[in-house]
């Protein structure tokens, strides 16, 4: 007979309760794949950073696992300390931030039609990606909360730190930049 799974929230009184690490590993295990995909968009495609920061995260919230008061999903919770994470590298390293718009040039054009499906994803990905960077910060983060982490508004703005409102703001703005960006793949692109 197959065991159940054991929930996020057992794990977490395990781990808080009797300090058991393997609790603790164990959703690690669960939650590390979404929390670096989404670290890896919000610094625009930096895998090592990324890793960084999604260890970061974690020790971050080991250390802080007694003061979860599980009103939000666990995972919601590991999105904005991996979030905080992300804003307080960014401003210690202070990069300089993309400009807002670029002209339509510097990104490469839909593929042709007789140009393989694969070719056509991987070209996608990448103009996708691009599209991406001209986004601000506060735009990007809302995307990958709302679209990647599928959050609703009312739990991205939790993670985000900010009002329902502001959400909404970034991601109508971030549709808008994406859409003039990624327009061409929308028009005579159907297979």
């Amino acid at each position: 007979m197959p065991s159940t799974p054991v929930s996020d929230a057992a794990l977490i009184a395990r781990a808080v309760v009797s300090d058991d690490r393997h609790a603790f590993g164990e959703l690690v295990r669960r939650h590390q794949s979404a929390v670096r995909a989404t670290l890896r968009k919000l610094t625009g495609g930096n895998v090592a950073l990324a890793d960084d920061l999604a260890q970061e995260t974690f020790l971050l919230a080991y250390r802080n696992l007694k003061s979860f008061r599980q009103e939000a999903r666990f995972s919601t919770w590991l999105y904005r300390i991996a979030y905080n994470a992300f804003l307080a590298d960014a401003r210690k390293t202070k990069e300089v931030p993309l400009p807002e718009d670029m002209d339509a040039d510097d990104f490469e054009s839909p593929p042709q039609e007789n140009v393989q499906a694969g070719e056509r994803a991987s070209t996608l990905s990448i103009d996708l990606e691009r599209a991406m960077a001209v986004l601000s910060g506060a735009e990007r983060a809302a995307i990958v909360q709302c679209y990647h982490n599928d959050l609703t508004h009312e739990e991205a703005a939790l993670v985000l730190g900010c009002p329902v409102g502001t959400v909404k703001t970034h991601i109508l703005r971030a549709k808008d930049k994406l859409r003039a960006r990624l327009g061409a793949w929308g028009h005579g692109n159907e297979a």
